[in-house]
């Protein structure tokens, strides 16, 4: 077919960060464009993922916020917490932000079909109300979903899908998995005053992360009071005649509590888009193949963000769309995302983050290593009396001092890795932070002042 006996020049099917990006950088290329989405515009990360999740953090942080205002003069008497004001304030902003994604793109001449949509052919798209188009190119957008273990009773459990919609807070909460989405949720519902059981299968927490920052989340859960019950599996889920849920597990004794909630992994959304039909390749894990210019198996059909399982973040997601988009609509070279250096964070309590390679990745690379450390009160915990300590670590090449790595645990450890990610991702030294002048008082500080 020519390129005008098509319906689009690109067809989007997922209108989530990734796919919202790449529509509309390919519209401003000029290229007649349409996204197909079932839920609702943003996709998993401004509806039910981490925009909503880290309001919910927000909310969860006044918490100790308002036990240690006492000791910086302030008088707070009788805090009440209502959890239905906070779910409602969050969900009516997702609804501004779901709004806005749909005028951005319609600003910019993208047709949103708010329908599934499904492969019928190399070039052929059937939507659920019948109606089939065409497009010269197409791209698949679909995110992911989370992953439910298989035991009897998983029907009573719900994913972070559904905690955002909670009736009431629930009093005991167990939560499976030993990830981010685990910990941070463990953290919102312990502030929020839940009982929290974290139960996982092996006996570490998000792995990946640096060993040490690791363990200082540990040690500081633990004394937030929640309990952690490692290599467990479940064997089944119950309710009981009272109407809260009994859960059996390997390696420890049962436990009953009132929510169950799954946050052991995502799977990538590729069944029922007939991918088969037009020839796409997927993985091992269901996901969608793809080269570094985020091709798939055929020619025209491209892939971006969870949907390929590379690396699941929205950030990614939307990096990738864009590079698809200059790409293959733009008028320049091809465009490939570079998956090295990512920096992350988990917004748990306290939240960490991380860029680079860990102490051990970098051990096993490069052999010999130097490590500078700093673990550290933060001031506004000194004087509030709250014993919770810091910790911050730079990972370096031992001849050229290269910094290979910077992780940290503490207060705002987020905001302050973003722009220590720019020096990581430029190949700065250790010599070239320690010339730089600290700013004082600051957490950020540390950084630069690492012995």
């Amino acid at each position: 077919m020519a390129a005008e006996d098509y319906d689009y020049d690109l067809f989007v099917i997922g209108a989530g960060s990734g796919g919202v990006r790449a529509s509309r950088i390919a519209a401003s290329h000029g290229a007649k464009v349409a996204v197909a989405e079932e839920h609702r515009v943003g996709g998993t990360c401004v509806i039910r993922g981490c925009v909503p999740k880290k309001m919910l953090v927000y909310g969860a942080h006044f918490a100790e916020d308002l036990e240690d205002a006492a000791a910086f003069g302030w008088t707070v008497e009788n805090p009440k917490f209502d959890w239905v004001k906070l779910r409602d304030t969050v969900l009516a902003d997702v609804d501004r932000l779901n709004g806005l994604y749909t005028q951005t793109l319609e600003n910019h001449d993208v047709e949103v079909i708010l329908d599934r949509a499904e492969l019928t052919g190399p070039h052929e798209i059937r939507l659920g109300s019948g109606r089939t188009v065409t497009a010269k190119y197409i791209l698949i957008a679909t995110g992911a979903r989370p992953h439910i273990p298989s035991c009897p009773g998983n029907e009573l459990g719900i994913t972070s899908n559904e905690a955002f919609h909670l009736d009431a807070l629930p009093p005991r909460v167990l939560i499976a998995g030993g990830g981010y989405i685990a910990n941070e949720f463990a953290g919102i519902f312990n502030e929020f005053g839940s009982k929290v059981t974290i139960i996982n299968r092996s006996d570490k927490l998000l792995r990946g992360y640096d060993e040490s920052l690791r363990d200082r989340l540990l040690q500081i859960s633990v004394m937030k009071g929640i309990e952690f019950r490692f290599n467990a599996e479940f064997r089944g889920i119950e309710r009981t005649d009272e109407g809260c849920l009994r859960v059996s597990m390997t390696n420890h004794e049962d436990i009953e509590v009132d929510c169950v909630m799954f946050a052991t992994g995502r799977v990538p959304n590729t069944e029922g888009l007939g991918l088969d039909k037009a020839g796409v390749e997927l993985g091992d894990k269901g996901e969608i193949v793809v080269d570094r210019f985020s091709k798939t198996s055929v020619d025209h059909i491209y892939a971006v963000g969870d949907v390929t399982n590379r690396v699941q973040l929205t950030p990614v997601a939307i990096r990738e769309g864009q590079a698809f988009a200059d790409t293959v609509f733009g008028k320049g070279d091809p465009v490939a995302v570079d998956h090295s250096v990512i920096p992350s964070a988990v917004f748990s309590h306290p939240p960490l983050a991380a860029v680079g390679l860990t102490e051990g990745e970098a051990r096993n690379k490069y052999g010999s290593v130097k490590v500078y450390e700093s673990d550290f009160r933060p001031m506004k915990n000194v004087l509030a009396g709250r014993n919770e300590r810091s910790l911050y670590k730079m990972v370096c090449d031992d001849t050229t001092g290269k910094i290979l790595g910077i992780h940290m645990i503490g207060p705002e450890a987020a905001e302050i890795m973003q722009a220590a990610a720019v020096a990581v991702k430029a190949g700065l030294t250790k010599d070239d932070f320690d010339a730089t002048t600290a700013i004082h008082p600051t957490m950020a500080e540390e950084l630069v002042l690492l012995r």
